[in-house]
């Protein structure tokens, strides 16, 4: 009787220690392995990540957007078949063997058929205008008035297209009509060292520059180099610049 009491004694304390031990030990089991969240909690805990998301995606939009435009203004820009142009310019013109070189001023015309896509064929038109510097002669004649104009045809090809400006390449042949006379009365200008009057080749090439205002119009500025062969010679160093409107119309 005594040995049952005293296990009782010893029992009772670990029943109550266990008692007290089990809430927790199941409080720490249902903690131990939470569910994981779901994306609209996550969302919810990151809204400053949810505002970056939103603010990249709508950026992405409007780029998207504007390259669209800008392939729809190319397109639309690019596809004209036929253009036609016109200006003035000047150039650097040899008028005779032993005479300096002189300032001419110019106008110019010219028509373009794209066949292909970025090649077309041009037609071009010059006239050139200036007064050569003779040396000093029997006659009295020192600031004769000469002309100059050239009809040319060639190849033209769209190097660069963007949608506020173009690039081409022109290269021309044909033939220049020359005046060198040294005044009104038809003085022969070879007298006063001057090339003679007449017919002969001509050829030149171009880079002209497009500044598009609009689908259908643009400003042009074109440096070139234009060959002549008056009086049986080569003039080589025929160095100027043409500039005007483009307009354009028709569809390829």
């Amino acid at each position: 009787m005594y040995r049952s009491q005293r296990f009782g004694c010893l029992a009772y304390p670990l029943v109550l220690v266990l008692c007290l031990a089990a809430p927790g030990l199941l409080a720490q089991n249902s903690t131990a392995a939470p569910p994981p969240p779901t994306p609209e909690a996550q969302q919810q805990e990151n809204p400053q990540q949810q505002q970056l998301r939103l603010a990249q995606e709508a950026q992405a939009r409007i780029r998207a957007r504007r390259q669209q435009r800008v392939r729809e203004a190319i397109k639309d820009t690019y596809t004209h078949k036929y253009e036609i142009y016109g200006g003035g310019g000047y150039v650097r013109f040899h008028p005779g063997a032993d005479l300096q070189h002189m300032n001419e001023m110019a106008w110019n015309g010219g028509f373009t058929d794209y066949l292909w896509g970025r090649l077309g064929l041009a037609a071009d038109f010059r006239g050139f205008y200036g007064i050569a510097y003779t040396q000093h002669n029997i006659y009295n004649i020192f600031h004769p008035s000469i002309s100059q104009f050239t009809f040319l045809g060639g190849p033209q090809y769209r190097i660069i297209r963007r949608q506020h400006y173009a690039v081409s390449a022109q290269l021309l042949a044909g033939m220049a009509k020359g005046t060198f006379n040294g005044n009104s009365a038809l003085f022969p200008g070879t007298l006063l060292g001057m090339w003679s009057n007449g017919t002969s080749f001509s050829g030149g090439a171009a880079v002209p520059v497009d500044f598009n205002l609009g689908p259908a119009l643009a400003f042009r500025i074109s440096p070139n180099y234009t060959v002549t062969t008056f009086g049986g010679t080569s003039q080589l160093k025929n160095l100027g610049f043409t500039s005007g409107l483009v307009f354009r119309w028709g569809r390829q």
